[in-house]
């Protein structure tokens, strides 16, 4: 018995790197697996499908049953295909996983507006688009009276949650797709829909293109140690989210090698509080304290 046994899931960005893995092993925990890949360069740029179709050979390879799709997850009618190619092919859908992105990294001050709206838009619009025709494919299963056991699960990035210079485009759409997750997570709970999120850290086409990334991401010379960069690390984690074993919602979670780290949302902590407005010299000698973990005295 698999984890995914009798799923039906979609994972974008299914042709290489992490989602290539997350496509083998839903298929060998024993989902049946729309493979989503529009064939792209790390850019953006291109349309070569033959890696998605590689991939479906390989899972069919290995008994497991599986079909690709190539359309373009950010476009609205892109989504709602590829929903549809799930309940088309399979007669259901249960899980989607949005993993398909792209980089275009440079400093914020060179940096044109293609560059900073097509990251934007691949990884924002890329996550919303195929969400929302999913959940409001569960939304009707619901009120039609249907139990559903439903999960997304979103990939977010530390570029986004910690900050990486050299990449504003790319870390303010990861930070986008946490909180998107936790709301979304807020949303489609009634309807049956768990979302949560992973930040990985592994070696892909994107982590080996990224300043200060491309030698620390090779495989370690010792070819019987363990690899803490082998994308394969990560799909563990995002086939238990997607499986019935999760029962949480709305989380955050790094993964790299066998570590795995729950990621603690935006908190308020210490404050302070005039009871009246403050003046700019007043906030000159207050904010500090905060910051310093320590009450500032009034």
């Amino acid at each position: 018995m698999g984890a995914l046994d009798g799923k039906v899931a979609i994972v974008t960005g299914g042709g290489r790197g992490i989602g290539r893995e997350h496509a083998l092993l839903f298929a060998n925990e024993g989902a049946k697996v729309v493979v989503n890949d529009l064939g792209g360069a790390v850019d953006g740029s291109g349309d070569e499908r033959s890696p998605v179709d590689q991939v479906v050979d390989e899972i069919k390879a290995m008994g497991g049953e599986a079909v690709a799709n190539s359309d373009d997850v950010a476009e609205w009618e892109g989504g709602q295909r590829l929903v549809n190619a799930a309940v088309e092919a399979f007669g259901d859908l249960h899980v989607l996983v949005n993993n398909a992105g792209i980089l275009r990294d440079r400093v914020v001050v060179n940096m044109t507006e293609h560059e900073w709206d097509d990251v934007i838009h691949v990884h924002l619009r890329g996550h919303f688009v195929p969400t929302r025709w999913a959940g409001a494919y569960w939304r009707e299963q619901s009120k039609a009276g249907k139990q559903v056991r439903a999960a997304i699960v979103n990939t977010s990035s530390t570029s986004g949650l910690l900050g990486n210079p050299g990449q504003s485009n790319y870390g303010a759409a990861k930070a986008g797709i946490a909180a998107f997750t936790i709301i979304t997570a807020q949303e489609l709970s009634r309807y049956g829909v768990r979302v949560n999120a992973i930040a990985p850290a592994a070696r892909t086409r994107m982590t080996e293109s990224t300043p200060g990334l491309s030698d620390i991401v090779q495989p370690p010379p010792d070819p019987e140690a363990f690899d803490a960069w082998d994308p394969a690390n990560v799909s563990p984690l995002a086939a238990y989210l997607a499986s019935d074993l999760c029962s949480f919602t709305g989380k955050v979670f790094f993964v790299q090698g066998g570590k795995v780290q729950y990621f603690q949302p935006w908190t308020l902590t210490h404050e302070i509080d005039k009871g009246a407005r403050w003046t700019v010299a007043e906030l000159a000698d207050a904010v500090p304290g905060i910051l310093e973990g320590s009450l500032a005295q009034l």
